[in-house]
């Protein structure tokens, strides 16, 4: 197949993206010496330089090693948006631990899980969420418990205003471990890029979650590239970026994280969404770059003030995580914002593709590959037969950030990894500009009375629905098709509709089989973390609810 035209670009290929051969820790030690007393983090008004956060990452480090932690260990890491997050994980890479990103809202079950499968001995934690820990220590290798309050890192009024931390046996508190460790820094530590330095657990869309093992190239790399990708619009050492995605996830620990770090850039944290708080950060900030998800852009659009909170001083928001609607990205540009779409996955460290800043827009589209990725799209059955431009197979990935494998799992690694290519499991194309579009999971297919139907085209149908704030499409057992459409609707503020109404718009723009047969009206949709719709919660819902009528 003819190369596209973006292929022909590779002299602007760094050899550092292609190979980069150092310890992930060594992105903040270029920060602190490029960057100094600039600001690194912003945290309710409570400010760290790029050499005060090394500083405090030194200091923990070597608490770490005074408290038992090797070369190899794994450091879990169960903390919202705030500094602590960044200086344990720096701290962490800087003795060649392994970072475990824990989300804090995991159930006991799932906590469980993912400390027995990475095995971690260690895990720092909000004291809020401290109930969960506690409960499966004794099913589970861990040995040492670190509790932070959300106050550690605020201006002194808050934190010494807080309550003492309430601490159980073989636990201890965050400031209280930094005030044991001195001020000189760790030993160093020879760590080789190839070793693995993040464990970023999937979202167990199949099952139990497995943990992707980054090596600390692929977390360099894909963080080189990112900051390749904006350098043509985004200022070094100026840069203020909004984190209100969770760093403990693969796009806020890269595009928003990792990316600020080599930026020299001042992270604004928010420790979770709130639409008045980042509203408020929009107004008192000069915020430059804003990654984000597809519900917050939609809650965005549907605040009244939106526009009044200085977003016209934003240079580049970028959706990630889930495919942006249409509707949504009209909205966002019509606000006079400009706004790229990427895609990526954890086993990718995540970002392989992304809407090139200075190139054609393409509405819908992932855009084209990172600098030194390669994809295309196969056969959803045969992953060595290629298909031609503009035919619908999986896409599949090369390059630096493509994961080790999957923690202690060979045959899931297998399955996924095929010499040196990654299986994404996403059904893509490619049009004659070289442009990606992901059409649906592969394993989210709908097959209706024989005919192939991909969730995500009818979502998009109905996100343009003039009262549709919310949708979600998914497959339902059905005795004569084996499967038909069911539409859950969440409708926007004020308005109503019936199952007619929603039914005859779609027929205007879907063929009949594709057609949601069933529909159900909800005040919201379950939702990740990030805001991903999670449409497995709804098919099994209705798998549930299945085998209960057959009973």
């Amino acid at each position: 197949m003819e190369r596209p035209w973006y292929a022909h670009y590779d002299y602007f290929v760094p050899e550092t993206i292609r190979y980069p051969r150092m310890p992930a820790g060594f992105m903040l030690d270029l920060a602190a010496s490029r960057f100094k007393d600039a600001p690194a983090t912003d945290f309710y008004g409570a400010a760290l330089s790029y050499r005060e956060l090394k500083a405090e990452v030194n200091r923990l480090a070597c608490a770490m090693i005074e408290m038992g932690i090797q070369q190899g260990d794994r450091v879990a890491l169960m903390l919202p948006n705030c500094p602590q997050m960044i200086i344990g994980y720096y701290a962490a890479l800087r003795i060649g631990a392994i970072v475990v990103n824990v989300n804090p809202l995991y159930t006991e079950r799932e906590l469980e899980h993912q400390l027995n499968d990475s095995g971690s001995e260690t895990i720092f934690c909000l004291d809020m969420l401290i109930a969960n820990v506690r409960k499966v220590r004794e099913t589970t290798p861990l040995k040492r418990v670190v509790i932070t309050r959300v106050t550690d890192y605020m201006v002194p009024e808050m934190r010494d205003a807080a309550a003492a931390y309430d601490l159980q046996a073989g636990e201890i508190g965050f400031l209280d471990l930094m005030a044991q460790a001195g001020d000189g820094a760790p030993p160093p530590v020879e760590i080789n890029s190839e070793e693995p330095a993040v464990l970023q657990y999937t979202g167990g869309t199949t099952g139990l979650s497995k943990g992707a093992t980054l090596s600390h190239r692929n977390i360099v790399a894909n963080a080189l590239q990112t900051v390749m990708w904006g350098k043509e619009i985004m200022p070094v050492r100026d840069s203020v970026i909004l984190v209100v995605i969770p760093i403990f996830h693969s796009y806020g620990m890269t595009c928003a994280m990792n990316n600020s770090i080599l930026n020299g850039a001042n992270m604004v944290l928010i420790p979770r969404f709130d639409i008045d708080d980042m509203l408020k950060a929009f107004a008192n900030h000069d915020i430059t770059y804003f990654p984000a998800v597809p519900t917050l852009f939609t809650a965005i659009l549907n605040h009244p003030d939106a526009a009044k909170s200085g977003l016209d001083k934003v240079a580049l928001f970028n959706s990630g995580s889930a495919p942006l609607p249409l509707e949504t990205i009209q909205g966002i540009t019509s606000l006079g914002i400009s706004l790229t779409e990427g895609y990526g996955l954890s086993e990718a460290s995540p970002v392989t593709h992304s809407s090139p800043i200075l190139g054609i827009r393409k509405p819908g589209s992932i855009g084209v590959p990172f600098p030194d990725t390669d994809s295309k799209i196969v056969d959803a059955d045969d992953w060595e037969k290629e298909l031609p431009q503009g035919s619908e197979g999986e896409l599949i990935i090369k390059g630096p950030q493509v994961m080790l494998g999957y923690w202690n799992k060979p045959k899931e690694t297998e399955n996924t990894l095929r010499d040196g290519w990654l299986l994404t499991g996403d059904i893509g194309r490619m049009d004659e500009d070289g442009y990606f579009y992901i059409v649906d999971r592969k394993k989210d297919l709908i097959i209706a009375g024989g005919y192939n139907i991909y969730p995500r085209e009818v979502d998009e149908v109905l996100f343009a629905h003039p009262k549709v704030l919310e949708a979600c499409t998914v497959g339902v057992p059905d005795p004569y098709r084996g499967e038909t459409v069911k539409a859950f609707i969440v409708l926007k503020p004020g308005e109503t509709a019936t199952d007619e109404e929603i039914t005859a718009y779609c027929k205007e723009e879907l063929a009949a089989y594709k057609v949601p047969k069933i529909i159900e009206f909800r005040e919201d949709l379950p939702k990740s973390t990030v805001g991903k719709v999670l449409r497995k919660e709804l098919k099994a819902e209705e798998l549930a609810r299945s085998e209960t009528e057959k009973k």
